[in-house]
């Protein structure tokens, strides 16, 4: 039994770097950053290098003009897993550049989750630190910041020796109605033996004060 438990659980650590900031979620970023509170929901497909199924996370960021300070949540099943991960972590961005003024803007970025299958023999601490540029396109009526975002990712599980690092890159954009907005990512992560992971995630939020450059 205990020799069936430690085979699956390296099957799970194979799966689980399948995942970005949170479980199932890619590394959402907004370079501009801004004031006020902005509240998330967000829905997440990883790839089959990801282990596929859903994922559904909420987000809450606290905007202090150049740094934004951010806490959430997320649940992901992957296809075929007994349980859900359910991931709690955070993330803070510091603009270096950009805002009202500046079209464009750059910022650093670092964050940490943790999360475990849901009857808690193994746990998994990730740990992002990287980079966003984003242009902030004038667009009458509303907010329309595409962004890129490049960081590296290290994984640690509970029970095992050793950390796993990987690069990622992420493409996304958030769009912004007044205090509504829409936001959408493309994440990728190279996850060594030919394989590369991919989660395609889209999201509304609603900014209960309107960011700087709105």
């Amino acid at each position: 039994m205990k020799r069936t438990l430690t085979v699956l659980t390296l099957a799970v650590f194979a799966v689980t770097p399948a995942v970005a900031q949170w479980a199932g979620m890619p590394v959402w970023n907004n370079p501009k950053g801004g004031t006020g509170v902005t509240i998330s929901g967000d829905l997440g497909m990883p790839n089959s290098d990801y282990g596929k199924g859903t994922a559904f996370g909420a987000r809450a960021t606290l905007g202090l003009a150049n740094l934004s300070l951010t806490a959430g949540l997320a649940s992901w099943k992957p296809k075929g897993a007994p349980d859900n991960f359910t991931s709690f972590g955070g993330n803070a961005g510091f603009r270096l550049i950009g805002g009202s003024l500046l079209p464009v803007a750059l910022n650093l970025q670092v964050g940490a989750a943790r999360w475990g299958a849901a009857n808690g023999d193994s746990a998994t601490t990730r740990i992002t630190a990287g980079g966003g540029i984003a242009v902030n396109v004038p667009t009458p009526g509303l907010s329309l910041e595409p962004y890129l975002s490049l960081t590296n990712r290290w994984y640690k599980q509970s029970g095992f020796s050793g950390t796993v690092s990987n690069f990622g890159w992420t493409l996304g954009a958030n769009v912004g109605f007044g205090m509504m907005g829409l936001h959408v990512a493309y994440d990728s992560e190279s996850l060594g033996a030919g394989k590369t992971g991919g989660i395609f995630a889209i999201g509304a939020h609603i900014a209960l004060k309107a960011p700087i450059g709105m």
